[in-house]
């Protein structure tokens, strides 16, 4: 049994999605999430700046003695996961293969969709993830550059935010897709208006459940497990200072965040 933590980390709140389902898949493990509010969004951003800044965040986890790591980002996972998972000898697992895993078993008509952020769009990882899986789908992508923005201020619904998600949206829908993927760990806080511009009959998918399910493994797997236990402990880092990554965690955690340490990263 380990008792070492799992360290997690997005540019924000969005990887809180994929802790939430960590906690449901594995209660007894202890958490280290890290939110780099300071530089969010990453998607904008090139990705060899994202790349240096995963780096600089996977360094700091390991000196908190995690066990392993959780790109818990797509652009994280497009910028830097090859090259992470080379460098570091702890198992260390992204977000973009679970979601595409699930989504090439989901597809009757071979047409998947993928709303990410302009970073994962343009570096194709899903494409790419798709492609190695099954070379006869089709992957239409678009990029929602400001709903990461809503979402980060606290804006999880809303007529106007509802008005933007349909019209990323609609291109894919024309499309005729029958899946799609969220591309980026904040979606998911904003599902249901997603699944409500959809077209009748897409399933939307979230990397987050199978991304768990992956840790569970490789805790099985690598004999990792921490044992039974009846209190976890939950750390959670941001580097922004004017953020609400509190509030907006509470909302979707409940109890189970009270406290954000603030961080610097020198990058």
């Amino acid at each position: 049994m380990d008792k070492r933590p799992i360290g997690i980390f997005d540019s924000g709140v969005g990887g809180l999605t994929v802790l939430r389902e960590i906690i449901r898949a594995a209660p007894d493990e202890d958490t280290i999430y890290f939110g780099d509010t300071a530089r969010v969004p990453y998607g904008p951003r090139d990705l060899a700046e994202v790349k240096r800044f995963a780096f600089k965040i996977t360094e700091f986890l390991i000196s908190q003695s995690v066990k392993m790591i959780v790109v818990a980002c797509n652009t994280s996972t497009a910028a830097a996961l090859d090259d992470l998972k080379e460098k570091f000898s702890l198992p260390i697992i992204g977000v973009i293969e679970p979601g595409v895993r699930t989504a090439v078993k989901q597809t009757k008509n071979k047409k998947i969709g993928v709303i990410a952020t302009k970073g994962t769009v343009e570096s194709n990882a899903y494409k790419i993830a798709v492609n190695k899986m099954n070379s006869s789908m089709e992957v239409f992508q678009t990029a929602a550059p400001l709903l990461v923005e809503y979402i980060e201020r606290g804006t999880l619904n809303g007529k106007s935010l509802h008005d933007i998600i349909c019209d990323y949206i609609e291109p894919l829908n024309d499309c005729k897709i029958d899946v799609l993927i969220l591309g980026c760990t904040h979606f998911p806080l904003i599902e249901n208006d997603i699944k409500s511009c959809c077209r009748t009959g897409t399933s939307v998918i979230s990397s987050a459940v199978e991304t768990a399910l992956d840790v569970k493994k490789i805790l099985t797997e690598k004999n990792i497990e921490a044992a039974r236990r009846i209190e976890t402990k939950r750390i959670f880092y941001e580097t922004g200072r004017e953020s609400r990554f509190l509030e907006v965690g509470k909302r979707f955690l409940g109890t189970g965040i009270d406290k954000v340490k603030n961080i610097t990263i020198i990058v």
